[in-house]
């Protein structure tokens, strides 16, 4: 049982530091990341306690994530929000019973931290799908195409 809350509790905490942008996370206040998320400082560089904390090796891994899925097409916020709770409930079908839990854990999150709105806002020109969606999460379809999860914003674009 204590393992499925470490679960959840590093689930969140690996979601809330993908739909932060680089320019309000504690690694680019203390000047580690520039605003896209590109190392500043090596973490061997770094010397202060606060430093450390605020660039570990999970940050250090959802930085690349992120970078990595704004390059391959995913840079849409709520897209990759969508497919990442999709792959974690692909992964463990038993997230799937929390799945409402989890999107309403991360909304509360985006409202209070201010960035719920502009999440919302980004624009969203797609064109209809006729096939049924793998799962919806977050209000984005995402489809599995080629064995990958994508959401409704770039499955359009293979269309």
């Amino acid at each position: 049982m204590a393992s499925r809350a470490i679960d959840f509790l590093i689930t969140y905490r690996i979601v809330k530091l993908l739909v932060t942008p680089f320019n309000k996370q504690e690694a680019y206040a203390t000047g580690i990341i520039d605003d896209q998320g590109k190392v500043l400082k090596k973490y061997k560089d770094l010397r202060t306690e606060k430093e450390r904390k605020s660039y570990t090796l999970l940050h250090r891994f959802v930085f690349n994530l992120k970078r990595i899925l704004k390059r391959v097409g995913l840079g849409s916020k709520l897209g990759s929000l969508g497919v990442a709770l999709a792959l974690m409930i692909k992964e463990d079908k038993s997230y799937a019973q929390h799945k409402t839990l989890i999107e309403q854990t991360v909304i509360k999150y985006l409202k209070d931290e201010g960035l719920y709105e502009d999440i919302l806002n980004e624009s969203r020109e797609i064109p209809d799908i006729e096939e049924d969606p793998y799962m919806v999460c977050f209000g984005v379809s995402v489809y599995e195409k080629d064995g990958e999860l994508v959401s409704e914003y770039d499955y359009a674009k293979t269309l």
